[in-house]
């Protein structure tokens, strides 16, 4: 019997929500003809403008794909320029020591004096190591300084003559040099132990 009150109940339950459904349809039916065009014309308005403002992102993406791709080409032969034309500065800037050793070359098999081939080799040797220091390269000083395994590499260990001299660099085989700070070339050294 509690079965059939609880039946009944739910009938009455889903008898009452048709009954308002029907009334919410009846009220939306009589609405919605009076608001159907403004509706509609807003709709057709805002997508419109949502229309032209795609057009407008969409001109916007196709010119910076434009931009780019004209920006990577640019990048890309100035990058092929420099590879190629890079080093014109450098190798401009050593000829006028092409020209010195030329000379020093025609002047030892007409020469007599010893000492004017001398200057003229330590001329050239001065003009080089500027021209070394204008495009950032420097020597890196070893001899009578504690070895350095990060400028220097040790061909050779000697006792050292003195306990000081110990872990010093005493002879400088071969230069090493730097670069704008980093090494170029690493100095060959006799290190005393």
């Amino acid at each position: 019997m509690q079965w059939k009150n609880e039946d009944m109940k739910q009938k009455k339950d889903t008898e009452k929500e048709l009954k308002q459904n029907a009334a919410e349809s009846q009220h939306t039916e009589e609405t919605a003809p009076k608001n159907a065009p403004e509706v509609e014309q807003e709709t057709q308005d805002e997508l419109s403008k949502t229309k032209e403002e795609l057009a407008a992102v969409n001109d916007k993406y196709l010119r910076l794909v434009a931009e780019y791709d004209n920006f990577r080409k640019r990048t890309i032969k100035e990058k092929a320029d420099l590879i190629q034309n890079g080093g014109e500065r450098t190798l401009l800037d050593l000829l006028p020591v092409v020209d010195d050793i030329e000379l020093a070359l025609k002047n030892i098999r007409e020469a007599s004096d010893v000492s004017a081939l001398r200057e003229g080799v330590e001329l050239i040797c001065s003009k080089f190591s500027d021209y070394l220091s204008r495009h950032g390269v420097e020597e890196i000083k070893a001899i009578g300084q504690p070895f350095d395994d990060e400028k220097e590499q040790a061909i050779a260990m000697v006792p050292a003559p003195s306990e000081e001299q110990k872990g010093i660099v005493i002879d400088c085989t071969k230069k090493g040099y730097t670069l704008n700070g980093k090494v170029l070339r690493f100095a060959d050294v006799v290190v005393g132990e």
